[in-house]
């Protein structure tokens, strides 16, 4: 049996099925208890009014007892009839405990002879037999004086218990849930990078303290978050001070020696790039906010032009997108970061394309290169992580790291697939709403 996932729709279906049982069982509990006094109380009266109508009988006069009987009849729904031995009867639904249970009282009251019927000669009430002397008559009683009452009020109030039973158990459900979707929203921005909202420390003792722990958790992050991004832009304004001087001497003293010089600044563009992809690692979306209606394929080919612009041969093809919510600089960065990647580690040509498939806008960044063993494809997503193919070429380490977090931060997804052929394709699905 599949049950559903929900914890408040799981709590109030089993709230419910307890209170369900607990009412089949106190209903049950109820008949068993009410049954033996009931039948006992129905025996009583069908004796009291056999008896009463027999000594009715013998003390009136005879020329009276035609009235009696009449008067019976109309005040009391009760006829007196004689035995006729070729009557046709129906027997009482003997099955039913409480039906045997009060014939057999009766009949230690009037006699083993006492006969019940549900019908006779076609005529449906409830018939007891006694005797006067050796002659045999019928008491004719209206059912309605032994069947139990009818149960319409109290199904009407059972179900209104009912209903105010399974509403408090959805509120007690509703109680438990609400904090905890509240904390599972929270954690899932905080897994995208994104700053959470607090969560209400209200409720249940437990559920407060667990919301209040998440609370101080994500204070925590944020401060400790703040603090590295405040380091690294520190470590970048000292280093590109001196950076910058160096440079400025080095073109002062091209003219004696402009090979050497040439390489310097190779080296101090390589240093300052390498800033550069430290403060774009801490940085990241945090300063971004996100946009709505943004068009993907106008930032892949504005990445495009600028990496064309300086020396890289890159083709495009791009498929028609919906416009969707989008960290325009932090996407740009993303496009940009595998298309160096493709071109540094890879081989051409370097492709990238974009479509629409299965509800999600797809970005893949094609090369011919030697791509990235399975095995390794995890590990190269985390900062600082290089293959040994890559130690000789320049980087950081931290290309990937940056798409990656870029990608949660969007709520997509980032798979490093093997290209039939050979190569590497990186595939990145945003969600289109």
């Amino acid at each position: 049996m599949m049950l559903p996932r929900s914890l408040a729709v799981r709590a109030f279906l089993l709230i419910a099925l307890l209170i369900l049982v607990s009412l089949a069982a106190s209903l049950q509990l109820f008949r068993a208890a009410e049954r033996e006094p009931r039948s006992r109380q129905l025996a009583q009266m069908v004796v009291s009014v056999v008896n009463l109508t027999r000594a009715a009988l013998l003390a009136a006069e005879p020329e009276l007892r035609a009235a009696l009987l009449a008067e019976l009849a109309e005040e009391e729904g009760i006829r007196i009839l004689p035995a006729d031995p070729g009557e046709t009867t129906s027997a009482l639904p003997l099955g039913r405990p409480e039906v045997r249970s009060m014939t057999g009282e009766v009949r230690s009251k009037l006699g083993e002879r006492t006969r019940f019927a549900a019908a006779r000669n076609g005529v449906e009430a409830f018939w007891v037999s006694f005797f006067v002397g050796e002659d045999e008559f019928w008491v004719m009683m209206p059912r309605g004086r032994l069947e139990r009452p009818r149960a319409t009020a109290w199904i009407g109030w059972g179900a209104l218990v009912l209903l105010l039973s399974l509403l408090g158990a959805w509120l007690i459900a509703r109680q438990v849930g609400r904090p905890l979707r509240n904390l599972e929203a929270a954690a899932r921005a905080l897994g995208r990078g994104e700053p959470p909202a607090p969560v209400p420390e209200s409720g249940m003792g437990e559920v407060a303290t667990v919301a209040r722990a998440f609370n101080q958790m994500s204070a925590d992050l944020a401060s400790a978050e703040r603090e590295r991004t405040l380091v690294l832009a520190g470590i970048s304004h000292d280093l590109r001070t001196p950076l910058a001087r160096l440079r400025l001497g080095v073109e002062l003293a091209r003219d004696c020696d402009p090979g050497s010089a040439g390489e310097m600044v190779k080296d101090i563009e390589a240093m300052d790039a390498i800033v550069e992809q430290f403060l774009a690692y801490v940085r990241t979306d945090d300063v971004e906010a996100t946009r709505e209606g943004m068009d993907l394929n106008a930032i892949v080919r504005a990445a495009a032009e600028q990496l064309s612009r300086e020396g890289a041969q890159i083709a495009t093809r791009l498929g028609s997108l919906p416009p969707i919510a989008l960290k325009p600089v932090a996407v740009k960065r993303l496009v940009t970061n595998l298309a160096e990647n493709a071109l540094r580690h890879g081989a051409p040509p370097v492709e990238i394309e974009t479509e629409v498939e299965d509800g999600r806008a797809f970005l893949r960044v094609l090369d011919r290169g030697p791509g990235i063993p399975e095995g390794e494809r995890d590990r190269v997503r985390q900062p600082f992580a290089r293959m040994d193919s890559a130690r000789s070429t320049p980087g950081t380490g931290l290309g990937l790291a940056i798409v990656e977090r870029i990608v949660r931060a969007h709520g997509a997804r980032l798979d490093l697939l093997a290209r039939e052929g050979g190569g590497l394709e990186a595939r990145v699905a945003f969600p289109i709403p």
